[in-house]
């Protein structure tokens, strides 16, 4: 137990001086708690997700819901704008379309990195809610209409025709997007990465300076909701062509980038490769099909943007300017690996939705491909990025990577002609 003492606080009044409960036993921490019975196909069985603060005896897993934005959640709290008793009223927050449940919810190990009945919660967790308890979503679905300035373009190059019902008038693309926090099963993460449960839980306590210490002292939970970014996934077209054999589908999986995404920064095709998934989805979607674009928060190869601007500036600066046989030496320089995404887990949210065959993905990443067919999800073809979309500067990236090992229908360059292709020097 520790002792907060008292202190003035900046407008001159006295903080009452409050006890701390460390969580590092199971006698002060979830006593009353549900077990956790991860890769159950019935919810009940399986065990609700109780990350809330609001009520500790029902704890049953590591960490609280919102990822890092419940950094933003405890300032709010401490500024005395949020009750900490606070407990959202979900009325009318059902979701408008169902997914699943599917034969991959109830298999264990195939989905490890989500909670596959997060949307679910009003409705499957019914009779302990009735109780008590404070279960909250940790996905959440909606509809919507989104806007692109190249897809207008392309409805008006014919590219993409205003159907009325999955284009309307006007370029208004209609969705139906999921917004998905990560939740994280310890011993099947563990499994997916190869390493032992117990070294997971070590390095995601050393590394995160101790912030959170039952993953060294609780063995006993199981379930982790780390304070990363999650995932949004947009769906177009019949929503059961999603699962269905007879019916094509198409799947972009992006990691986030937002320089390119949001800004147009040319250096890379992370923009250009999503609106050209985004189009290969609307007319999947319009021959009968559907299509699918999974956003990932891993900005920068999920080593963050200011390692990624650290390592634009290496780039321009070395010896011979910025070269695509240097490309991933100079990310390693810096960040001492040339990526940590580990892809191990993307498929999950695949499994999610309930896909088994991918017919166009829209990826040229071997990590990608490799991660979705190993866990059992067939692609029948890839489809890469048209040269034409590739801005100028973006060759040193592109090239780069084909040389690596990515898919390209052209193959890659000798190492002679990757040494040729240079990008601007600002």
């Amino acid at each position: 137990m520790a002792d907060l003492g008292t202190d003035t606080n900046g407008n001159g009044k006295t903080a009452k001086r409050r006890h701390i409960v460390l969580t590092s036993h199971p006698s002060r921490f979830g006593s009353e708690a549900v077990p956790i019975r991860w890769g159950e196909a019935d919810p009940m069985v399986r065990g609700p997700v109780v990350a809330t603060v609001s009520d500790p005896q029902h704890r049953n897993v590591i960490g609280t819901h919102s990822g890092s934005y419940a950094v933003y959640r405890a300032l709010a709290v401490a500024s005395g704008v949020l009750s900490p008793d606070h407990r959202p009223d979900f009325t009318n927050t059902d979701p408008p379309a169902t997914i699943g449940p599917y034969p991959s919810w109830g298999t264990p190990g195939k989905i490890v990195s989500l909670d596959p009945f997060g949307a679910m919660v009003g409705d499957v967790f019914q009779p302990l809610l009735a109780k008590g308890f404070d279960i909250r979503p940790t996905i959440a679905i909606t509809n919507a209409h989104i806007q692109m300035p190249e897809l207008m373009e392309e409805v008006r190059q014919g590219r993409i025709a205003e159907d009325g019902v999955i284009m309307k008038a006007g370029g208004n693309l209609v969705v139906t997007k999921a917004a998905i926090e990560p939740v994280w099963y310890l011993p099947g993460v563990a499994d997916r990465l190869g390493i032992t449960e117990e070294d997971l839980r070590h390095a995601l306590f050393e590394q995160t300076g101790g912030m959170f210490p039952e993953l060294v002292t609780r063995p006993d939970l199981q379930v982790f909701l780390p304070p990363i970014g999650g995932i949004t996934v947009y769906m177009m077209g019949d929503l059961s062509a999603i699962t269905d054999p007879d019916k094509p589908l198409a799947v972009r999986v992006h990691d986030e980038c937002n320089g390119s995404d949001v800004f147009g920064s040319d250096i890379c095709t992370c923009r250009p490769y999503l609106v050209h998934g985004i189009e290969a989805c609307i007319q999947t979607a319009q021959a009968g099909g559907a299509g699918v674009i999974v956003y990932f928060r891993k900005e920068g190869r999920a080593l963050g943007e200011v390692t990624k601007f650290l390592v634009y500036n290496a780039r321009k600066r070395q010896t011979g300017g910025d070269r695509a046989d240097a490309y991933f030496t100079r990310t390693e320089c810096v960040a001492g690996v040339q990526d940590m995404r580990f892809q191990e887990l993307m498929p999950d949210v695949l499994h999610w939705l309930g896909i088994t065959r991918i017919d166009r993905f829209i990826s040229m990443s071997d990590m990608k491909y490799n991660a979705v067919t190993r866990s059992g999800i067939e692609i029948v073809e890839r489809v890469p990025i048209p040269d034409e979309l590739i801005p100028a500067d973006a060759r040193v990236e592109m090239e780069a990577k084909k040389a690596a090992g990515y898919y390209s229908d052209k193959g890659a360059l000798s190492p002679a002609e990757l040494a040729q292709i240079q990008g601007r020097e600002l």
